[in-house]
């Protein structure tokens, strides 16, 4: 599988508090992240598969909504993990 507890725990050391910190934004916000390139690269070689398709744009739309709760709450962590991320050009 593509994502395990390894891959997890690294992803929430480099973003979040700790290692076992799951819920904070910005954890969560890369969490996004990674499996939305995992997906994006499943569809360049699978372009009929919908599931997938449906799953991706559910996934970016959870991101965005996240991002958007940062931004009003804190816009110094936004841009931080916009910055960690480069989610922007």
């Amino acid at each position: 599988m593509y994502l395990n507890s390894e891959i997890k725990k690294q992803i929430f050391e480099n973003h979040g508090k700790s290692n076992t910190d799951t819920g904070s934004a910005e954890s969560q916000i890369a969490l996004f992240s990674f499996r939305i390139s995992h997906l994006t690269e499943h569809m360049k070689s699978n372009k009929k598969d919908h599931n997938t398709s449906r799953s991706l744009k559910m996934l970016v739309g959870k991101r965005r909504r996240m991002l958007d709760y940062l931004k009003e709450c804190d816009i110094e962590r936004y841009r931080a993990i916009i910055k960690a991320l480069n989610l922007r050009k």
